[in-house]
């Protein structure tokens, strides 16, 4: 074991989490061996943060929709039939944002990494353009766009793409 001990911390934010220490009190790992692939399996597709945000938005509106519907490619996260319009609420990271800070390749296992996001980012392509084939408004809403300086903005114009059937603008 060498110069590592291994201590169990209370604190609020780890939980009773088992931490792995040197003598210097330096964290070495953050998960016990096992532990980060049972904490990336429990990540969900859906109810986000940022998707319950922008569905509050819209349903405090007035606009009534489905959500997570199966039946469309890619199970859009909010589908409006009567505007014939469809939601896709975006992680940064996951669906390769480009030009975003918040999406960067991680370091360790490269290539896993990007063969994934990769796919991730092709299939939001044909997904969107299979959509758009079917006569579908689709619109994408980044993270990145809901952040607090700029979240009012995006979800007021939002709204407006869906309402008034701005094309144009949705990206």
């Amino acid at each position: 074991m060498g110069d590592r001990s291994f201590r169990l911390s209370f604190s609020p934010q780890r939980h009773g989490s088992l931490e792995c220490v040197n003598r210097k009190k330096q964290p070495v790992e953050k998960y016990e061996r096992g532990t980060r692939s049972y904490t990336m399996s429990h990540i969900r597709g859906k109810d986000t943060k940022i998707e319950v945000l922008v569905r509050s938005y819209l349903f405090r509106k007035g606009l009534r929709f489905r959500k997570n519907d199966k039946r469309y490619p890619g199970h859009p996260d909010v589908v409006l039939p009567k505007y014939h319009a469809i939601v896709f609420v975006n992680g940064c990271f996951w669906h390769m944002h480009e030009g975003c800070s918040k999406h960067s390749m991680p370091k360790s296992n490269v290539e896993f990494w990007q063969a994934k996001l990769l796919r991730n980012h092709n299939r939001d392509i044909a997904q969107r353009a299979e959509l758009e084939a079917a006569g579908w408004r689709v619109i994408t809403v980044w993270e990145c766009e809901l952040t607090k300086a700029v979240r009012d903005e995006r979800l007021v114009r939002l709204y407006e793409q869906i309402v008034e059937g701005d094309a144009d603008s949705a990206e």
